[in-house]
């Protein structure tokens, strides 16, 4: 049996625990740190999980040092992910760690700096990278399809961005921005299908939305604007349909004086080769505005996907035709990645495969996305230093049989 500690169950890691446990595998969870135990142990008692070989701890060192783990899973907010990841790796334990894998320049260099003492084996939560969307993409380029990459245009419009405004994500001192918190997916994908490395970064960013006069700290349930605000309960029920019914709500207000995070931002990115990459993300479309993927452009011809539409378009510049791609919906979180990262993060702890995102993947989109957060604040460009171990990630696409396991291995 392989035995996984958790440090911070929050939302995301339950339901990477929860995929994991659909594989036939002897994953047990043993172990979990976190400040909200008891709130935990009713949560999976109401589940109706047997939590009797459940050790619960508050201090991560204190369980690291008395479990015999296998692996470890780090869910905690944002701020922490370094701290904790660094403990981990001290102890050169399988490592299953969320993204940002850090939200300061100082953290990074910490964490860095841990990268180039440890063995353990590191798989972050990169998602995107995986999906059949960007294996396919990968494919087609490597293929010389569209000829050499030189200029690309991505974008992310998030048609659920109310949640940076109205939840925990709201306070800035544990994001620090929506680059570290949406774009490092952005970056991570993008950067491991040109295979380039990026050199040159410069960001920009607004907040025209979600800003207002209402008094810090008002939640919904204390709004006397109930039915005049398009986001407050009343109306994503009423008008939107969106919800089972009118519920309580003790969300913050998204526009009241204390709301934190830009609402838009926008990015160039510079690789080695001398083209550039134009990334921007918003958080107020909605709907069917919602718009996640990327083109890239070479002399030969156009490749475009969008996760939101699942299709993935090749334009031949010079032949009377296209192709199109359609992939079909799935059950598994972000366009399947997360059932390939549950996958590969029990293989890696078993010692049968190599990580898909390995930690210098982590390591070089959260630099990528500090340096834009400092070039918005600033206004300069800013220099990606050339640093061991940081280059353009060379792994090959997932295979098709790898793909093709997880399925096999399923309940």
């Amino acid at each position: 049996m392989k035995k996984i500690g958790i440090i911070g169950y929050g939302g995301r890691i339950v339901a990477m625990v929860r995929q994991m446990k659909q594989f036939k595998t002897d994953l047990a969870i043993v172990a979990i740190t976190d400040l909200r135990n008891d709130e935990i142990r009713a949560q999976m008692k109401k589940d109706g999980q047997d939590i009797t070989a459940i050790r619960f701890y508050t201090d991560a060192g204190r369980m690291l040092d008395r479990e015999d783990l296998d692996g470890v899973m780090i869910g905690t907010r944002c701020s922490l992910h370094t701290r904790y990841a660094c403990q981990v790796l001290k102890r050169n334990l399988p490592l299953f760690l969320e993204k940002p894998v850090s939200t300061t320049l100082a953290d990074w260099k910490t964490l860095y700096a841990a990268s180039k003492t440890t063995r353990s084996p590191v798989v972050v939560s990169f998602p995107l990278r995986v999906t059949a969307h960007v294996q396919q993409a990968v494919d087609i380029l490597r293929r010389g399809e569209i000829g050499k990459v030189h200029h690309v245009q991505a974008w992310n419009n998030v048609p659920y961005g109310a949640c940076y405004y109205r939840d925990w994500y709201r306070d800035e001192k544990v994001t620090q921005g929506l680059f570290l918190q949406k774009a490092t997916h952005d970056f991570d994908y993008l950067t491991y299908m040109l295979g380039f490395k990026p050199v040159r970064v410069a960001g920009m960013t607004a907040k025209l939305v979600y800003k207002g006069n209402r008094k810090a700290g008002l939640r919904c349930d204390d709004c006397a604007l109930s039915e005049e605000c398009p986001e407050s309960p009343f109306n994503t029920y009423y008008r939107l349909g969106q919800t089972e019914g009118v519920k309580p709500s003790n969300r913050e207000c998204g526009f009241a004086k204390d709301t934190g995070n830009e609402d838009s931002g926008s990015a160039l990115v510079e690789y080695e080769t001398g083209m550039h990459v134009s990334y921007s993300q918003n958080f107020f479309a909605r709907r069917g505005a919602g718009a996640r993927g990327a083109r890239f452009f070479g002399y030969k011809g156009t490749l475009e996907f969008d996760w939101y539409t699942n299709e993935l378009k090749v334009f031949y510049h010079h032949l009377p035709r296209s192709v199109v791609y359609k992939f079909e919906p799935t059950r598994f979180g972000h366009g399947g990645g997360d059932a390939v990262l549950c996958w590969n993060f029990l293989q890696v702890v078993a010692g049968r495969e190599a990580s898909v995102a390995p930690l210098r993947t982590g390591l070089l989109s959260a630099l990528m996305c500090l340096k834009a957060k400092e070039s918005a604040e600033t206004g300069a460009f800013l220099e990606i230093p050339d640093l061991p171990g940081l280059g353009p990630d060379d792994s090959r696409p997932v295979s098709r049989v790898y793909k093709n396991a997880i399925f096999k291995h399923l309940e």
